[in-house]
């Protein structure tokens, strides 16, 4: 099986499966189907509400007007129909939640729920010898074609994922390999299903359940379902896909036996999300996820609005126009038609385009007021990884000295309070607030404190000074120069037999040196930050603290920056799944003070002293001896972060934590490094000490949480197996203790068992939850039962235009 290239351990797959929650369709890319986290936690906790509600403008049904078409932004048209392939991305998650059966949907607080579309009941009629699970289905629940719904799909689809037959090309499949048999029961609307053992979280099977005719056979399976669905089940159908002009048509099902979609059409338009307030400023989308920059135009054209100022008005306000004055308008005018033809020509054109960027921002803006920006929380949180495998951050202290050192609610508000959102930082790895199995065990680590982190260093033998203090065993110079006599007639032949090596290799050393000396001088000429490579806290400062705008709704948006992972089967498809959906997280921007390791001040003499020439120069306190060390090493960690032009705000994000750090004398080389190799070449390969980036939450820990987690195992090659444990730190009692989880029917049990799970990867310290992500919603106006669905799935057959106040019953007719 080939693997993700990993200089520092490869990927494979023990626990293959990953469904989702919702497609959180985001670095960007749109992910890989993960469903969400279903424990419980004891206590007020079990009843908590999510951290922000759902702002989707409800509506009852009577209220939705029948009929219209919506367009819907994706962020690219789906390379393939099938949920369970490995480039499966968010546009597949979204057709297949409008036409296939979803036998279990997640509600605003993040739980599985019977979906009454499709199941009548389902529940555990036996423990005892065998788990078995009994569906009763739907009595008029029919595929497209007529046919009913039934056993033949069940088994077809427990065949294709359960592992036994490579033939079929699965991205995930876990839970299905536990079945040990499928049958029909008392009638055709009843499925029995077998497990050869315990399976707590039998709930996330059969969602999306495809037709036997998908399933049947690996060649239908692999390429069959790639461009086209044979059967469809859903208050929507399929009706085509034109890669011409990047649209997939959605159309009311007539066979559909529940409520009927309220709209004739959904039209998902493939539109990246650099180029979403263009498309909605020309009025050709109606509802679509935004960045920041998109939110807060929307909200200045609102503002606009309300105060009686049209797009002409607003774009001499704050537009192309804002910058023109009385006295440049009538220097402009004069050169225009002045003597000078040469220049009044320049001039008149000059004028001209920007006469046409004032009309095209002002017909922007009239139309941009007409949408409203809808926002919630996403069902996916920030992390920073700390890489475990080797180095500094193998020592469970350094890594809880780095979480120790890091403000997890400043850098939360960073990013949320600008949008109104809340800012408390999660507490946990494996669900998010509201979800059942929620509770915060963030103790395990402990706040933010200084001098703990500190501590912890000091107490791992990071010292001030330790840069320079020789290793145990090193000889002084007057040993070590005798020594080298001894040896020099013995070097002196190697030097000859290796001189060609050195004249190869010499070129890279050079400019090596050339680099290091190059950033030295670049340290002392300019103490700010570059966009560009590599610099280190200690050297020069990652950003000018006055220089960092406090935070707004600024340019890099929810869809920028750190990406969201989901596992996934083998490591080859994994590789394609976790790469193919990647999302760009947004993050917030904002300037933090750059605190330095006290150090205690050389005696520079009397003030306005001076000494005769030939003096020694004072004695300084050499940057060596002021960062901490180890045994002639200095503490220097490596924060790798994605180079783009839209991970501005995930930089600032980053540029904070590195003040964090050097607090408390932890220096950090910041390496910038192309968007679409971050993941494969760094975080994947596990070429980093610290990295920032998104986990989507999932209703069914025991089963989605464990590949994240799992303690890596070596391989026979000697590479270290680490599934999607991309933080490379595990212990086997966690593993064992999602096992159990996963193992019980006893829901409490399991819940508690999660609960202990999670206090233990918070001990770890591999990987630090920051933030739950920001989810901006643009929707026009009267569109309703849409928008920020949070931690919910779209109801497809109740989103609709709301009917006009005036229509008195009349239908919308668009």
């Amino acid at each position: 099986m080939s693997q993700f290239g990993a200089p520092r351990g490869r990927t494979c797959s023990r626990s293959p499966r990953s469904r989702t929650l919702r497609s959180v369709a985001t670095l960007t890319s749109a992910v890989l189907a993960v469903t969400v986290l279903a424990g419980c936690s004891s206590g007020d906790e079990a009843d908590e509400a999510p951290a922000a509600a759902q702002d989707n403008a409800p509506a009852a049904r009577d209220k939705v007007a029948d009929g219209g078409t919506l367009r819907w932004a994706v962020d690219a048209l789906p390379t393939t129909l099938n949920s369970f392939q490995a480039d499966a991305d968010g546009t597949t998650a979204r057709i297949a939640g409008a036409v296939l059966p979803s036998l279990y949907t997640i509600d605003e607080r993040g739980r599985p729920q019977l979906n009454p579309d499709y199941l009548e009941s389902a529940q555990v009629v036996e423990t005892e010898p065998k788990q078995v699970v009994l569906y009763k289905l739907h009595q008029q629940a029919v595929w497209s074609d007529g046919r009913e719904i039934g056993a033949p799909d069940f088994v077809a689809q427990w065949r294709a994922l359960s592992g036994r037959d490579t033939a079929y090309w699965t991205a995930r499949n876990s839970g299905y390999e536990r079945i040990e048999k499928i049958e029909r029961g008392k009638n055709d609307l009843e499925v029995r299903v077998t497990f050869s053992k315990p399976y707590a979280d039998w709930q996330s099977l059969f969602t999306p359940l495809y037709p036997k005719q998908v399933m049947g056979s690996p060649n239908s399976f692999n390429d069959g379902a790639r461009t086209t669905l044979k059967a469809t089940a859903g208050p929507f159908l399929l009706k085509s896909i034109d890669r011409k002009s990047g649209d997939v048509t959605l159309a009311r099902n007539p066979r559909w036996w529940g409520q009927s979609a309220k709209l004739d059409s959904l039209v998902l338009k493939a539109v990246p999300r650099a180029d979403r307030a263009a498309s909605l400023a020309a009025g050709k989308l109606d509802l679509a996820e935004i960045d920041r920059t998109t939110a807060e135009r929307i909200a200045l054209a609102l503002r606009d609005a309300r105060a009686g100022r049209n797009g002409a008005q607003a774009a001499l306000a704050h537009g192309p126009g804002s910058a023109i004055t009385p006295s440049k308008a009538l220097k402009s005018w004069a050169l225009a038609y002045g003597s000078d033809e040469e220049k009044a020509e320049e001039v008149q054109a000059a004028r001209q385009k920007n006469q046409q960027a004032v009309a095209l921002y002002a017909n922007e803006q009239d139309t941009l007021a007409g949408f409203v920006v809808r926002k919630s929380l996403e069902p996916a949180y920030t992390q920073l990884s700390l890489n475990g495998e080797s180095g500094a951050l193998a020592d469970e202290r350094v890594r809880r000295a780095v979480a120790r050192a890091i403000n997890r609610q400043e850098l939360a508000e960073s990013v949320l309070k600008p949008l109104g959102l809340p800012a408390t930082p999660p507490g946990s790895h494996l669900a998010l607030a509201g979800q059942a199995a929620y509770a915060d065990s963030s103790d395990a680590l402990g706040d933010q404190d200084t001098n703990e982190a500190r501590a912890l260093l000091a107490d791992a033998g990071w010292v001030p000074g330790g840069a320079l203090r020789k290793p145990a065993g090193a000889k002084d110079g007057a040993e070590a120069g005798s020594e080298a006599e001894k040896k020099a007639k013995q070097a002196e032949g190697e030097k000859k037999a290796k001189s060609a090596d050195k004249a190869a290799g010499s070129a890279t050393d050079a400019t090596a040196t050339t680099a290091t000396d190059a950033a030295d001088a670049k340290k002392k000429a300019n103490d700010t930050a570059s966009d560009e490579g590599l610099y280190i806290v200690g050297d020069d400062k990652p950003g000018d603290p006055r220089a960092l705008p406090a935070p707004v709704i600024g340019a890099a948006g929810p869809e920028n920056g750190t990406h969201v992972l989901a596992p996934a089967v083998a490591a080859a498809r994994q590789s394609a799944a976790l790469l193919a959906r990647a999302e760009a997280l947004d993050t917030g921007t904002g300037s933090g003070a750059r605190a330095g390791v006290p150090v205690a001040k050389p005696d520079r003499g009397v003030a306005g002293a001076y000494a005769p020439r030939g003096t020694a120069a004072p004695v300084t306190v050499p940057e060596a001896t002021r960062v901490l060390g180890k045994d002639g090493k200095a503490l220097s960690l490596r924060f790798v972060l994605p180079s783009g032009p839209g991970s501005e705000s995930l930089r600032a994000v980053g540029d904070r934590i590195v003040r964090m750090l050097d607090a408390v004398g932890i220096r950090t080389q910041v390496t910038k490094v192309p968007d679409d190799s971050f993941f494969k070449d760094h975080v994947a390969a596990g070429d980093y000490d610290l990295a920032l980036y998104s986990w989507p939450a999932s209703a069914f820990p025991a089963t989605d949480a464990r590949p994240i987690f799992a303690k890596p195992e070596p391989a026979s090659d000697g590479s270290l197996l680490v599934e999607q444990n991309y933080s490379r730190v595990g212990t086997d009692r966690i593993d064992q203790l999602f096992d159990q989880a996963a193992g019980t029917l006893d829901a409490e049990e399991a819940r508690e068992l999660v609960r202990q799970a999670d206090a233990r990867i918070w001990a770890a310290a591999g990987s630090i939850p920051l933030y739950q992500r920001p989810q901006l919603v643009a929707a026009k106006a009267d569109i309703v039962n849409a928008g920020a669905w949070g931690l919910a799935v779209p109801r497809y057959q109740d989103i609709g235009f709301k009917k006009p106040e005036s229509s008195n019953g009349a239908e919308r007719n668009r």
